[in-house]
């Protein structure tokens, strides 16, 4: 039988060459769960004509050849990949840590982030880094992972005017997200610390320090522990 969730699924043209479908309309560990899954199985099991995949919270863009197959053709593989998942068993995801130097030059927006939830900033350090985040998907850059979800208490907005160069390394929050800026690039983000962990090396066989999936803790180190790292 398929995993309930299919029932759920819609799918929209987004362009004369990609297919959208969605899984619900909010972020779930299901929903996640179930996108993992097929995201694993069409990189095993890959559909010919099938150009790109993009992940997103709750749904998945794919794009594919037009000169191969049609919109409905492809929803109609896609759906027979669905009634295969309860079958394919997804690995236990990696539990990581990322240490960040919180606050200071390193997180410029600490303090206001505390002001405005009436919070000292060893509050929001500590709330920051209780949770374990799941690595929903990554975009925007490179590297970016998309962290949820924030603990309600810290849920921010984004700031009105986007900074024109956020360096990188910095760890931010948004609305109920949280990431890491794995290059200098223009950001609207609240930016409370920073990582001297790279997010994104050409010289590594997996590109990307995190993956789809991943577990996350945030790790508290001092500046001269950063340092310290910058260093090796």
């Amino acid at each position: 039988m398929p995993t309930s969730i299919t029932y759920g699924a819609r799918f929209e043209r987004a362009s004369d060459q990609s297919l959208l479908i969605y899984f619900g309309e909010k972020i779930s560990i299901e929903a996640h769960e179930f996108l993992r899954k097929l995201l694993s199985l069409l990189a095993a099991q890959p559909i010919a004509g099938v150009r790109n995949l993009h992940p997103a919270y709750c749904s998945l863009l794919v794009d594919f050849d037009a000169q191969i197959m049609s919109h409905r053709e492809i929803e109609s593989i896609l759906r027979g990949y669905f009634d295969r998942l309860d079958d394919f068993p997804l690995p236990e995801p990696r539990q990581l840590e990322i240490p960040t130097c919180y606050g200071g030059e390193f997180g410029v927006d600490l303090e206001e982030v505390a002001a405005l939830h009436s919070m000292a900033p060893a509050q929001v350090i500590e709330l920051h880094a209780s949770v374990t985040y799941v690595v929903y998907f990554l975009g925007f850059v490179p590297g970016f992972a998309y962290l949820g979800e924030l603990p309600q208490a810290l849920a921010t907005p984004r700031l009105a005017t986007p900074r024109h160069s956020v360096p990188a390394g910095s760890v931010a929050i948004a609305d109920s997200q949280t990431g890491v800026y794995p290059f200098a690039t223009p950001g609207g983000w609240r930016l409370i610390g920073r990582t001297p962990v790279a997010m994104f090396r050409l010289d590594r066989e997996h590109m990307s320090f995190l993956s789809v999936g991943d577990r996350v803790r945030f790790t508290p180190i001092s500046p001269a522990q950063f340092a310290a790292w910058k260093d090796r």
